[in-house]
């Protein structure tokens, strides 16, 4: 190599390094919603609390926020958007709303979703421990991996399990700040903790998993080698009916062949 070279090779290098990082940074993206996703998740909330605040009716304040959980999946279906986050929205608001009207406490509109956030925290932490990190079945199909890191890249399973145990860990951690508060707090300063505390987390945990995957190996495209499998088997079968037919013809010219030369053989000189 020519002193020439390095500096090409580093370039192609860093260049890698950039792709790999802005694939990641858009598949994180696709996967947990962006900022759209991000200000469905908290506006139902924010409303609920800042209604309820002004002038403590359950009623009003559990209506507002269904209201506008729905609206927001309207506005998806109108510009054909994917409607996952918008409808994991309506039907968390929804349970809260069911929820505080049975019990007649206010507070128990955000019970749901802390009791959700609980799971979530320890199904992260409980794939990790047995395997298979619940990052990795999350964001395997956005790379079109599936589960090819399980097996055939350690090196993203290794990732993928850094991240996994970094969400719950985070998720813990504000659970372990939202029960003592419901507990204690009232519904307006249990809401105002629970709306200040849904992004940072959040952003927080997809920032350390993009850090994470951003330095593991490039995922295996299984949907691109499954492409050129399904290619490679076609041309197989292509160039075998071609040899078929090669060979078929032949046989017809040896045949043809023989029937010629048989009369001639026999013809009297």
């Amino acid at each position: 190599m020519t002193s020439f070279d390095k500096p090409t090779t580093t370039t192609t290098n860093d260049q890698q390094d950039s792709d790999a990082k802005a694939v990641t940074e858009a598949a994180l993206f696709e996967a947990f919603g962006g900022v759209r996703g991000m200000v469905e998740t908290v506006l139902p909330g924010l409303l609920f609390v800042t209604i309820f605040t002004v002038n403590k009716d359950l009623h009003i304040a559990a209506i507002a926020a269904l209201a506008v959980s729905l609206l927001l999946v309207a506005v998806r279906l109108i510009r054909r958007d994917t409607l996952k986050h918008a409808f994991s929205g309506v039907f968390g608001v929804a349970f809260g709303v069911v929820f505080a009207m049975m019990t007649g406490n206010a507070k128990d509109f955000y019970l749901p979703g802390m009791i959700y956030t609980l799971g979530l925290a320890v199904a992260y932490i409980a794939t990790t421990i047995a395997g298979v990190p619940l990052i990795g079945l999350i964001l395997g199909p956005v790379f079109k991996e599936n589960l090819s890191w399980r097996t055939r890249n350690p090196g993203r399973k290794k990732a993928y399990s850094k991240a996994s145990w970094a969400w719950g860990l985070i998720l813990l951690a504000k659970c372990a700040i939202l029960f003592p508060l419901y507990w204690w707090a009232d519904t307006a300063q249990l809401g105002w903790v629970l709306v200040a505390l849904k992004i940072p987390p959040f952003l927080l945990a997809v920032y350390l998993t993009w850090v994470f995957l951003a330095k593991a190996p490039p995922p295996i495209d299984v949907f691109a080698e499954m492409e050129a499998e399904e290619q490679a088997e076609k041309e197989r079968r292509d160039t075998g009916e071609r040899l078929g037919e090669a060979v078929q013809s032949l046989a017809d010219g040896a045949d043809s062949q023989r029937l010629t030369d048989g009369p001639a053989k026999h013809r009297k000189p």
